[in-house]
């Protein structure tokens, strides 16, 4: 149909995505179903989405750097998280990289809808189990720190999500298109920058920068 806002969903589970798509495609243009966050990314700059539904917590690239990546090759698009994460420190971050939405999926089923409408209307939407207030606090402070995130280059974090989900030097260059010695000089370098000693190190550092789930 004519004049329907396009959408693009991104979760690694198949029973939310296409719940998610179901509840969207009466009143939008659902142009895509994405399991990962680098062919979201792919996807994304074919399909020019308005707004794109996605997870924080998915494989390859997760849903935080997936979000970056989005808005710097489409600064237009509305960006709405439907996660499990209840850390509001985690959703102060993901407005700073230029979210719109932020939702639960405890929420209800029409929330969903309802937070689609309101940032395509310019407007921001928060999960009600969230207060507000303490958002609006987080967000001013992470403006006014430097995100331990910021230490790496965006290949950095993407090389290092990879190691973190156990894949080895080989099968990160294949996804990355690099060698294996490009991908262990990220790595050298990495430690490097975080004075990491070994692999758990790097690994704890992933999880504590949402990179990869606990």
């Amino acid at each position: 149909m004519p004049n329907r806002s396009r959408i693009l969903i991104a979760d690694d589970h198949n029973l939310v995505a296409e719940l998610c798509k179901r509840l969207l495609e009466t009143e939008f243009d659902v142009v895509g179903v994405i399991s990962n966050g680098r062919a979201l990314v792919c996807a994304a700059g074919e399909l020019r989405p308005d707004v794109v539904v996605l997870d924080i917590a998915m494989p390859i690239l997760n849903g935080l750097d997936a979000g970056r990546q989005l808005k710097q090759l489409l600064p237009a698009v509305k960006l709405v998280y439907l996660t499990m994460n209840p850390d509001v420190e985690v959703a102060a971050e993901a407005f700073r990289r230029g979210a719109s939405g932020y939702l639960l999926k405890t929420c209800a089923a029409a929330d969903i809808v309802l937070a689609v409408r309101d940032v395509l209307r310019g407007k921001s939407y928060i999960s009600k189990a969230l207060s507000r207030d303490t958002l609006d606090f987080m967000r001013r402070q992470v403006k006014g720190l430097v995100n331990e995130g910021e230490l790496l280059t965006q290949r950095q974090r993407e090389v290092l999500q990879l190691l973190a989900e156990g894949k080895v030097m080989k099968e990160v260059g294949d996804i990355l298109h690099m060698t294996a010695r490009t991908v262990a000089y990220h790595k050298y370098r990495m430690m490097a920058v975080l004075g990491a000693k070994n692999n758990a190190e790097l690994v704890k550092y992933a999880v504590r920068n949402h990179m990869v789930a606990a």
